[in-house]
């Protein structure tokens, strides 16, 4: 493979403006650069585009970005398992024969990066951007459905990962974690119910999830509003385990950091009948251990996933990637991040192959096959995902969201463990409906 290297040190130059002035900037920034670098190209319709016009029948460039550098939200993995996944491809025969070139790009997390990423992208006629990492869809989106290059396996941080056309997104983000975690903690028998959630906009619509999973079972919610950014949560907790009576459960659904920063207090509050339960991405194995295993305050605790728990069979094939073509570079195989990267590469494997024998492999060919809604395995993973009409959530908000299955899994001996060893769909939280009879 011809490695054409990492792109982490470009971000575009932040502007001096606020608010809406700087979202439709930044927007029409990212517009603005698919038409400077590509003006005769994007003559043609959306549904053709540069990437296809560039690949041909030769080497095929895809590329994974993620932000790196930046804080609590950094997952460096995503792109090192990039490379790594890239140079794997290329020992094995590439993509349905084709070289790979696999280009990384640091988001910076911010709107800015995620505009930087995406003209790299533009400029080196990617296929697809795969598994990766990015709150800023606003800042990128606009641009690649301009393009008509598909945006395979986001980790679902923004609305437009669940709406557009071009988005083929292997998990149900958040909505899908929260509605299963509510599932999940009437299963356990939970009879009052504390969701520790962000005072945002985002954080007024888990509330309605976790609503919908708990109401049909009597469950009462109490909505902890929390900031997302505190070194001191313990006021919430203490709001959050009230009386700490028998059958009362805390739910958290802030992100790691502000996670981790809650479990401090929780454990000196030491509640003795309240059961604590998150989701993977605000409490995964690598918090387990920073907070002491099975002596710590997760033992014990709930957690739901997208995908199975990390010693998994389902990862070995994953680990062996690592192990033999990361080039002694740290992953994480429990970062959700990670696993995210692996089953988008493998949509993006699968895909490729199904393109037809002496059909160019372009951003066109591959989406027209995730169009055709054929299932797509991705080894147990999840189970088989596709994105054609008849697989569409029933939402306006989110249609493209089409992986409505969980899992559940509980610390137990200071590892996170499946609690049952089958996905649970939660469809019919999602959509507002009633529980299946």
């Amino acid at each position: 493979m011809r490695l054409t290297g990492t792109r982490e040190d470009r971000p575009l130059p932040g502007g001096g403006r606020s608010g809406g002035q700087r979202r439709r900037h930044r927007t029409a920034t990212a517009l603005a650069a698919a038409t400077v670098l590509l003006p005769a190209l994007l003559a043609t319709s959306a549904c053709g585009g540069p990437a296809d016009a560039a690949a041909g029948d030769g080497d095929v460039t895809v590329m994974t970005w993620a932000p790196s550098g930046t804080g609590a939200a950094d997952r460096p993995g995503m792109t090192r398992l990039a490379d790594a996944i890239g140079r794997r491809l290329d020992a094995k025969g590439g993509l349905n024969g084709h070289h790979v070139h696999v280009l990384t790009c640091n988001e910076h997390n911010t709107a800015d990066g995620a505009a930087g990423c995406v003209q790299q992208a533009l400029a080196a006629h990617v296929i697809a951007v795969v598994g990766s990492y990015s709150q800023y869809a606003d800042s990128f989106m606009p641009a690649l459905e301009t393009a008509g290059i598909p945006y395979i396996g986001g980790y679902g941080l923004s609305l437009p990962e669940f709406s557009s056309p071009l988005s083929y997104p292997v998990a149900g983000g958040t909505p899908a974690l929260v509605a299963g975690m509510g599932l999940q903690l009437v299963a356990a028998g939970c009879r009052t119910v504390s969701l520790i959630r962000p005072n945002t906009q985002a954080g007024d619509t888990l509330v309605g999830y976790l609503s919908g999973a708990l109401t049909p079972s009597g469950v009462q919610l109490t909505d902890v509003k929390a900031p997302e950014k505190s070194n001191d949560y313990t006021g919430i907790a203490q709001q959050a385990i009230g009386d700490d009576r028998p059958g009362h459960c805390v739910s958290s659904a802030l992100g790691s950091e502000p996670t981790s920063n809650l479990l401090d207090p929780y454990r000196r509050l030491g509640p003795k009948n309240t059961v604590f339960a998150s989701v993977i991405g605000s409490v995964q194995q690598s918090v387990v251990d920073s907070t002491g295993g099975d002596a710590g305050p997760l033992n014990g605790a709930y957690a739901t996933g997208w995908y199975p728990p990390e010693p998994s069979h389902v990862w070995d094939p994953l680990r062996d990637t690592i192990l033999g073509y990361a080039d002694g570079n740290a992953i994480d195989v429990s970062d959700p991040g990670v696993e995210t990267t692996w089953v988008a590469y493998e949509v993006l494997r699968q895909a490729a192959g199904r393109v037809a024998p002496g059909t160019p492999l372009t951003a066109k060919t591959l989406r027209a096959v995730l169009d055709r809604g054929e299932p797509i395995e991705t080894s147990g993973a999840t189970p088989p995902l596709s994105w054609g009409m008849a697989n569409m959530l029933p939402s306006a908000d989110s249609p493209r969201l089409v992986n409505t299955s969980v899992t559940f899994q509980q610390v137990r001996g200071g590892r996170l463990a499946e609690q049952q060893n089958t996905f649970v769909d939660v469809r019919w939280v999602l959509a507002g409906g009633k529980p299946p009879a």
